[in-house]
């Protein structure tokens, strides 16, 4: 399983340890990643995604999962995330009409 958030793109970030006596060693720094389940008001239902700390903020801030997807772009979405937008995109286009 890949270490990226599938609504932000979030990523893992390679830098360094630095020690007292300046040696400096490779290291790893990775997203803060957790297993949520985010609700669809379009699909009336619940959504399993990977999500990062500040991608679920995000997504509150955004009034919700549907504006969000609606709002993001493609190529920072998972291809989970892609498929749920556009079964979000159809469904409000539905209703519209």
């Amino acid at each position: 399983m890949s270490r990226i958030c599938e609504l932000t793109g979030k990523g893992r970030l390679v830098g360094n340890n630095v020690s007292h006596a300046n040696n400096k060693t490779k290291r790893t720094f990775l997203p803060n990643l957790q297993n949520v389940t985010l609700l669809s008001d379009a699909l009336g239902k619940g959504v399993k995604l990977r999500v990062s700390t500040h991608g679920l903020r995000s997504v509150e801030h955004n009034g919700g999962l549907d504006n969000w997807l609606l709002k993001a772009g493609d190529d920072q979405l998972s291809a989970n995330a892609r498929k749920l937008k556009k079964e979000v995109a159809k469904k409000l286009a539905e209703k519209a009409a």
